[in-house]
Parts: structure tokens; C-alpha cells; sequence
């Protein structure tokens, strides 16, 4: 209970910090710290299992697939996903067959977070808007948004 109140007192204070800044005073620190106060909410309150990568990407391994793949940007990776906000809208998804890309065309999340599991391996991946889509947001993704993956490895070659 203790630790649940210290995250809700710490993204008060990042997002009143937050409101206290103008748009042209955007920085980059800050809106990390309230991602992180945004992810570790998130997590407590769904009562999910993540680890926290050194980069700040949270992630859960729901398979770590097999086999022994180095991981590069020209890395062809195959993959079915679903990718959400946190308040659960889901913004893409791979709907009858999975998609195949080079990891070094995908969010700097992506590039962290994949290389974590092997091919036939499941991740979840909890990705502040920094290494998403960041203060630009794309289509249907506001602003500064966390996003949520679901990621299954179908392929990596």
C-alpha cells in the first residue's frame, strides 16, 4: 500500500510539473519521469509482472521463444502484434497474417524490447512515448503516449 501511494504522489508532482511548463519548453527528462510514473501505475494497478529495462522500457516475457538470433537493424523479423494505449484502445494490429519488417524500420521501443525474445517467443512491452511515437504522436497516437505491445516472434532471419 505503502508503494502504491508513493507512485500516485509522484505522478501528481510530475504532472502538476508538467502543467507548469509551455509547449515550447518541452523537455525530454521530464516527460520520462512521467511516462515512468504513468508505466508503474499501469502495472500496479493491472497487476502485471514487467522488469524494467535499462533504457526505461518495462517489459513482461510471456515465452522467450528459441534459438540463438543476433539481433541488427537489417534483422528481418517476423511478427504479430497489437498495439494499445494504455487506456486500452487498440491503434494497429496484425489481424489474419503476421508482418515481416527489418527491426531497424520499427519505434526505438521495438528495436529494445524484440531482440529480448527469440523466434516463436511472446513479449509484452510497456514503451514510454520516447521511444514510441513521442511529442509528434502518428494517426491515431496522441502526444507523448505510452504505448502497450502485445508481440509474438513468428520469425527473425
Amino acid at each position: 500500500m505503502k508503494i502504491k501511494n508513493l507512485v500516485i504522489l509522484s505522478f501528481i508532482m510530475m504532472f502538476t510539473l508538467s502543467s507548469c511548463l509551455k509547449s515550447d519548453d518541452y523537455d525530454p527528462a521530464v516527460q520520462a519521469g512521467l511516462d515512468d510514473a504513468l508505466i508503474v501505475k499501469f502495472i500496479a494497478d493491472n497487476n502485471i509482472t514487467a522488469i524494467k529495462h535499462a533504457s526505461g522500457v518495462y517489459y513482461q516475457i510471456l515465452n522467450s521463444g528459441s534459438g540463438s538470433t543476433t539481433y541488427s537493424a537489417s534483422t528481418q523479423v517476423t511478427a504479430k502484434y497489437t498495439g494499445r494505449l494504455l487506456n486500452g484502445t487498440v491503434f494497429d494490429q496484425t489481424t489474419t497474417q503476421p508482418l515481416t519488417f527489418p527491426l531497424g524500420n520499427v519505434i526505438v521501443g521495438w528495436q529494445i524490447g524484440v531482440p529480448l525474445i527469440k523466434k516463436g517467443g511472446k513479449i509484452r512491452l510497456l514503451i514510454p512515448s520516447g521511444y514510441g511515437y513521442g511529442r509528434d504522436g502518428a494517426g491515431r497516437i496522441p502526444s507523448n503516449a505510452v504505448l502497450d505491445f502485445d508481440i509474438e516472434l513468428v520469425d527473425v532471419q
